[in-house]
């Protein structure tokens, strides 16, 4: 193998930058810190995606937070998927460590303190700038492949959002939709039918069943609205840093469906409203997905194909994807082939099944002269990761052990005292916290059921009536014939009348006498 110098002038070819860059550390050769070979990466490549990964207690999340930490201090915005509740820290200022400066002092990198701007996003009850998206907004495909529906169930949610439009009926939550397909099945069902065919009553079942899930996942506290603008991810401080938005998920580790539900409305809103921008040179929005494997182990292969799509388009948006996880082979293959930067940790070699990840592993990064990648993967240290990335012209970076930077804020949560007022001064709450309810597909559906169920009782009223009334003049005219003749017969056969026709009988025989 080569000496140190020829080794540091070979990892600042490669890492040599003209444009703004951040810094991750300093390369490591033969276990020492090389101070002058420090790892540039320059913000124009930020948007090609990337990875962080490595086995429990190596340090992700660390090397996350320094990430975060640097593109905001470029004025570059970062939204954090915070599952494990351990990044709220951001907000306040490392209080600083002998390690640290010791570790600073290797890699020639200065250490200064700092707090960084943030804002609390959260999807289900628990205390932050409420997230949320409408049924309309998602839209029946994205939808569809959430549900992980049949492609004849899939037509049906089509027809069924085709029905609303058609008919201004805005589809906000889950109650809507259940609505809809209640409607569609039951009372509507002549209506949808004569215009959009059969649907069959099964097929709703089943997809009834499916939300049914997904509302038990805690879906229906983010469907609705008022809907979470994307723009507002992309705020910038009054000192031009980026704001970091940090979404609390602690309390939904174990509702994957609902965590996919967010993001993939999220990348689909991101990637339909922001223009595009070809490559610019700095992203506009930084995504990190921490425990990225909660999106894809449950994931149908139509939702893969979804993120795959997704994860190809959305860089002409200046928007990067970050995926944080312990093994590369947690992420598809046709996602890991998109990423451009990746931060790879230790790796723990104690089954053969381990052994033969740290072989695949090995097989994701570039061949290097210094290094045998296998084994430096079971030797790296806390903090230490091998770093690949892309250079200003897209080419990848020599492979290079690195000593990453400390995180300038605290590495550690923080209080509720200190959460509390954080919160208080969000500049968003006020705008996503209140519930707005507004009449919509539920609401409309009811009130057009309950005007035909008393049109037909109207009609059924008037029915009765006409049938009493044709009755009581048939017997009124039948009483009036009887009675008449009644009374005629009474009068001929009465003693008075009898005794007064004899009386003029026998005058007028007398008389003839």
């Amino acid at each position: 193998m080569s000496d140190s110098t020829t080794f540091s002038q070979h990892i600042n070819d490669g890492y040599t930058t003209k444009g703004d860059y951040i810094t991750l550390g300093a390369a490591i050769y033969n276990e020492e810190v090389i101070g002058d070979a420090q790892i540039k990466i320059p913000l124009k490549t930020l948007n090609r995606h990337g990875l962080i990964a490595g086995a429990t207690g190596t340090g992700k999340t660390k090397t996350l937070q320094v990430i975060a930490e640097n593109l905001s201090e470029k004025g570059i915005p970062v939204l954090l998927m915070d599952i494990k509740g351990d990044l709220s820290g951001i907000a306040a200022a490392s209080p600083g460590h002998p390690k640290i400066d010791e570790r600073h002092q290797k890699i020639n990198i200065p250490f200064t303190a700092k707090s960084f701007p943030v804002e609390i996003l959260t999807l289900s009850e628990q205390e932050g700038v409420r997230l949320r998206a409408t049924i309309s907004e998602f839209g029946p495909v994205l939808l569809s492949r959430i549900l992980d529906v049949s492609e004849t169930q899939a037509g049906i949610i089509a027809i069924l959002f085709k029905y609303c439009d058609d008919n201004k009926l805005p589809l906000l939550d889950l109650n809507d939709l259940k609505k809809v397909l209640q409607y569609a099945t039951q009372e509507g069902k002549e209506e949808l039918e004569k215009d959009y065919g059969r649907i069959s009553t099964a097929s709703t079942g089943a997809i009834l069943r499916k939300i049914v899930t997904l509302e038990q996942q805690g879906a229906d506290l983010f469907f609705g609205e008022r809907s979470f603008d994307v723009e507002d991810l992309c705020r910038i401080d009054e000192d031009g840093r980026g704001i970091i938005n940090i979404v609390r998920l602690t309390d939904i580790q174990d509702r994957p469906k609902l965590f996919s539900t967010f993001m993939l409305s999220l990348l689909a809103e991101i990637y339909s409203t922001f223009p595009e921008q070809g490559d610019s040179e700095r992203p506009e929005l930084i995504i990190f997905l921490d425990e990225a494997h909660l999106i894809f182990d449950e994931a149908s292969s139509a939702l893969i194909d979804q993120i795959e799509s997704i994860v190809k388009l959305i860089r002409s948006k200046g928007i990067g994807l970050y995926f944080v996880t312990q093994n590369p082979t947690d992420v598809p293959d046709g996602v890991l082939s998109q990423l451009g930067l990746k931060v790879q940790h230790a790796l723990r070699a104690f089954t053969a099944k381990d052994r033969k990840a740290i072989k695949l592993t090995a097989e994701n990064y570039p061949i290097s002269e210094y290094y045998d990648t296998k084994e430096i993967l079971t030797s790296l240290g806390i903090g230490e990761a091998l770093v690949t990335a892309l250079d200003e012209k897209g080419r990848p970076t020599p492979l290079a052990a690195t000593m990453l930077r400390a995180p300038m804020s605290r590495m550690d949560i923080l209080t509720d005292d200190e959460l509390k007022e954080l919160l208080g001064k969000s500049k968003l709450a006020k705008k996503y916290n209140e519930a707005i309810d507004r009449e919509s597909a539920y609401e409309l559906l009811n009130a057009k059921i309950e005007k035909a169920e008393a049109e037909e009782a109207k009609e059924a009223a008037k029915k009765e009536r006409e049938k009493l009334n044709t009755s009581s003049s048939s017997r009124s005219r039948s009483r009036g014939t009887s009675t008449t003749e009644k009374a005629i017969v009474k009068v001929l056969t009465s003693a008075t009348f009898i005794r007064g026709a004899l009386g003029i009988l026998n005058k007028i025989l007398g008389s003839k006498k």
